[in-house]
C-alpha cells in the first residue's frame, strides 16, 4: 500500500538535495512525495539554522502539522511527525520537550538511518539522532531514483572546518568531509543519462572539496570539474558556496579553460571592513577578495559575482559599514544576499559585546540593499538587445506556455508562448526585457537550439 510523504525544505540548495535524498530512501518503503500535508502519513520539516527566529518558525509550522495528524487519528490512521535538518541537530532535546506530539527528531548526518527510525517511531518509541556517525551517509544513501530535471545538485561536500563566530555550520553539519570522485562521477552520468545539462555541485564549503581521486590521488575542485566536464551530456557547471581561502591557482585557472564552467561565482566575502572580518574569523582580508575578484576576471573576463554581507556584525562602526559600501562599488555585483546579523545559540559571536541597535542595523540594511539592487538592475539592463544562450529548465504556470532558464551568468529568463519541445534545450533568447530579477525575451529564430554553448563569450554581444 503507497504511503503519503509530505516534506518541507528550509534553506539553502544543500538541503533541497537532501530532501531529495530522504524521499528516494523513503520511496522503497512505499512512501509517494505530496505536495500537501493534507491525509499524509509522514510529515517532515527539513530545517536550516542560519536564519533568525528559525526556531519558531519551525514551531510554527508544527503546530499546523499537529492539525493534520490529529486528524488522521480521528481516523484511526497513524502519522507521524519528523524534524530533521540543522535545527533538529542544534535544538533536538528542546524540540522534543516542546512538541510532545513530534515522533522523530535527526540531524543532517543520519537521513539514511530514516527505515529504522521510522521503524522505531511506528512502534511508540519517541526518537531522536543527532549524532555524527563514523560513516559516511553518501556511502548508505540510494541510488539516484528520478530525474532531477535539466538542471540537478549533487552534493560533493559536507561541513566547515573555517569556524566563523557568526556561523553554526561546524556544529550542525560537522567537520569537512568530501566524498570521493569516483561516486559523484557516477550520480552525475545517471543524471545526465536522464536528461541533465546542468550539473551544481554543493557543499557548504564546496571549494574545499579534497576527495579521493579515481587514480588514487587526492582531487580538488578543480580536478573534479574538469572530469565533470567530459561526462557525456553535461554542458554546464556551477559550484556553490565557496569561501575566499579556497580560492585556489588550479580553480582560478578551470574559469578560464573550461568552457563547460559558467562565468558566474558566488563567492560569500560578508563585510569590507578588516576589523570585522577578523571579528568574523574569516581569516582573509578586504585586499585579498579583491585580489581574488582581479584574479578570476583576468581569467574570465565576462565573469559575474554575487556575494553574501551581514551588517550589524557586533562592533560594527559606521566606518566598517562604509568601507562595505566601498567594497561594493569597487566590485560591482551581478546579485547578492545581505541580513542584519542575528545571534546563533552556540556560536561566539552570541557572546560577543559591542552589540549595534535594531534601528542602525535596519538603517544600515537599507542603504546596502539599495545599493546591490541597483547594480543588480544595471546589470541586467545592459544584456537589453543581446541574444544569450538560456537552459529552459522550469515551465510557467501562467498557462501561455512560458518556459523559464538561467543564462550562463546565472540570471533568469523566462519567455511566452514558447514551443513545449524546448523544455530541456539550451536556447537563443534575445533579450528584451530587464527586471530586477530576472529578464525576458523571446526564441531567436535565426539560431534556435545550441549544440554548444560554453564557449566564453561577451556578456552583451549583440545578435
Amino acid at each position: 500500500m503507497t504511503k503519503k510523504l509530505y516534506i518541507k525544505t528550509w534553506g539553502c540548495q544543500m538541503n533541497v538535495y537532501d530532501s531529495k535524498k530522504m524521499a528516494d530512501i523513503l520511496a522503497s518503503l512505499g512512501y509517494r512525495a505530496v505536495d500537501e500535508p493534507d491525509d499524509a502519513d509522514l510529515m517532515i520539516l527539513n530545517t536550516c539554522h542560519i536564519r533568525e527566529k528559525a526556531t519558531e518558525k519551525v514551531f510554527s509550522d508544527l503546530g499546523r502539522l499537529r492539525s493534520h495528524k490529529e486528524a488522521k487519528a480521528e481516523k484511526g490512521e497513524p502519522a507521524l511527525i519528523a524534524v530533521a535538518g540543522c535545527v533538529a541537530q542544534a535544538e533536538g532535546d528542546v524540540i522534543l520537550d516542546r512538541a510532545k506530539y513530534v515522533d522523530m527528531v535527526f540531524g543532517p548526518q543520519v537521513y539514511h538511518k530514516l527505515p529504522e527510525m521510522i521503524l522505531q517511531a511506528t512502534g511508540g518509541q519517541r526518537v531522536v539522532n543527532t549524532d555524527f556517525p563514523p560513516e559516511s551517509k553518501f556511502d548508505e544513501l540510494p541510488v539516484d531514483a528520478e530525474a532531477q530535471g535539466p538542471s540537478a545538485f549533487v552534493s560533493i561536500q559536507e561541513g566547515c572546518d573555517k569556524f566563523c563566530t557568526f556561523c553554526v555550520v561546524p556544529y550542525t553539519r560537522g567537520a569537512e568531509y568530501s566524498r570521493p570522485a569516483a561516486q559523484i562521477i557516477d550520480e552525475i552520468k545517471r543524471q545526465a543519462d536522464m536528461g541533465a545539462k546542468e550539473i551544481m555541485l554543493l557543499g557548504q564549503n564546496v571549494n574545499a572539496y579534497h576527495g579521493a581521486g579515481a587514480d588514487g590521488s587526492t582531487w580538488n575542485l578543480a580536478r573534479l570539474i574538469a572530469a565533470v566536464a567530459d561526462v557525456s551530456g553535461i554542458e554546464r557547471i556551477r559550484y556553490m558556496t565557496s569561501h575566499p581561502r579556497d580560492m585556489d591557482d588550479e580553480l582560478i585557472a578551470a574559469h578560464g579553460d573550461l568552457p563547460a564552467l559558467m562565468p558566474f561565482l558566488h563567492l560569500p566575502v560578508q563585510s569590507g571592513s578588516d576589523r570585522i572580518l577578523d571579528l568574523m574569523n574569516r581569516k582573509h582580508t578586504a585586499a585579498f577578495y579583491f585580489d581574488i575578484i582581479a584574479r578570476l576576471r583576468a581569467a574570465r573576463p565576462d565573469i559575474a559575482f554575487s556575494s553574501d554581507f551581514i551588517v550589524g556584525f557586533p562592533g560594527e562602526t559606521d566606518e566598517d559599514h562604509e568601507a562595505t559600501m566601498e567594497m561594493v562599488r569597487k566590485i560591482g555585483f551581478s546579485s547578492c544576499y545581505s541580513f542584519k546579523y542575528s545571534p546563533r545559540p552556540g556560536t561566539p559571536g552570541a557572546a560577543m559585546g559591542g552589540i549595534v541597535s535594531e534601528k542602525i542595523k535596519d538603517e544600515r540594511l537599507y542603504a546596502l540593499q539599495d545599493l546591490l539592487m541597483q547594480q543588480q538592475r544595471d546589470y541586467n539592463s545592459s544584456f537589453i538587445g543581446s541574444v544569450q544562450p538560456v537552459l529552459f529548465d522550469r515551465r510557467g504556470n501562467k498557462g501561455n506556455g512560458q518556459l523559464l532558464g538561467k543564462t550562463p551568468y546565472m540570471q533568469s529568463v523566462y519567455v511566452d508562448d514558447a514551443p513545449e519541445r524546448l523544455f530541456g534545450q539550451t536556447v537563443n533568447v534575445r533579450i528584451e526585457k530587464a527586471f530586477q530579477n530576472g529578464m525576458s525575451g523571446t526564441v531567436d529564430t535565426t539560431e534556435t537550439i545550441l549544440t554548444n554553448t560554453s564557449t566564453p563569450n561577451k556578456k552583451a554581444e549583440a545578435a
